[in-house]
């Protein structure tokens, strides 16, 4: 039994389910997320054990508030937090000398959406999404204590960027240290002349990829903030096209997103035409998430092959607008 075994099988004492109930990992990214199974209800419910280190209980508590927000004014389908018995939805737990904080979610049905699927109606559904999500933002007033991370240039590429430096990546040699330095650089320079002014930047779910999206009959369903932060509007696309940045369907992704988008908030052609900057500094960010996280099967199985990937997006990308 893993640490995170111990510490999620240690939770559940501390909710109101009942002895019988079980934990069982589904998912390693960032966090621990377990499928919690409780045969003498019938309940499921989804628990989260936090990787020390990432994020505080401020930070986690924050997060929650948004999504509170959110599902009461009807803006997105996203889980609800459920508090422990003595009454806190971060729960502090300990087991084997250890001690993590964990969020107990409801648990909602749903399907991802593969790659392999046509995407380009989901895209623009998901383009409506992210605009709902930006327009809430804009008006919501964060409570007193707020604080999440801000994703920008220097806290995302920077020295001590989150995910670590993409220098120390997989497969990243000589020549990749050479390409991808020059991509950094324009990356920089485009962005800061982009500007970090509220009609492009404000509070953003920052992963909206597949992965974290619930499709069940016609509704879409949003999970996973833990990455919720300050970021750049268009940031929320780029996250979505993650892991396969470097697909032919990727244009027309994009631009199905903006017709969604327009349905429910303004989006400028020239905001429009600066989404490939954003899916490169994704996929630049991924590169060192990549090499900083080999303890998570995604990333492993992604390997050096990935930073193959970013320098081919480089290439076309520099030539462009370098």
């Amino acid at each position: 039994m893993s640490l995170e075994d111990a510490i999620a099988a240690a939770a559940l004492r501390r909710y109101d389910l009942s002895p019988e109930a079980t934990a069982t990992l589904v998912n390693v990214s960032e966090n621990a997320t377990y499928r919690v199974d409780d045969p003498a209800t019938g309940r499921r419910a989804a628990l989260r054990v936090h990787r020390p280190g990432y994020r505080d209980a401020g930070e986690i508590e924050s997060e929650l508030r948004w999504m509170d927000a959110l599902r009461a004014e009807g803006v997105v389908d996203a889980p609800r937090a459920i508090a422990a018995r003595d009454g806190t939805r971060v729960a502090d737990v300990a087991a084997e000398g250890a001690r993590r904080d964990v969020v107990l979610f409801e648990w909602l049905d749903g399907t991802m959406p593969s790659p392999d699927d046509d995407l380009t109606g989901g895209f623009r559904m998901l383009g409506a999404i992210s605009a709902a999500l930006h327009e809430h933002a804009r008006r919501w007033p964060p409570p007193a204590g707020f604080r999440r991370p801000r994703w920008e240039h220097a806290t995302m590429l920077g020295p001590a960027g989150a995910w670590g430096r993409w220098q120390d990546g997989l497969g990243v040699g000589r020549e990749e240290l050479d390409l991808l330095g020059r991509l950094d650089e324009v990356l920089a320079r485009r962005l800061a002349a982009f500007g970090t002014g509220p009609e492009r930047f404000g509070l953003v779910h920052a992963d909206l990829r597949l992965a974290n999206l619930l499709v069940d009959g016609g509704a879409v369903r949003v999970i996973d903030f833990d990455d919720c932060g300050w970021s750049w509007w268009l940031y929320d696309f780029a996250t979505a096209v993650s892991f396969f940045e470097d697909d032919p369907a990727v244009p027309a992704l994009a631009a199905a997103w903006a017709e969604g988008y327009r349905t429910v908030a303004p989006l400028s052609a020239a905001d429009e035409a600066e989404l490939e900057t954003f899916v490169l500094l994704r996929r630049l960010l991924l590169v060192a998430w990549v090499g900083s996280h080999q303890h998570a099967p995604e990333a492993r199985e992604l390997g050096a092959a990935f930073t193959e990937g970013v320098c081919a997006l480089a290439e076309s990308y520099l030539s462009r607008f370098s």
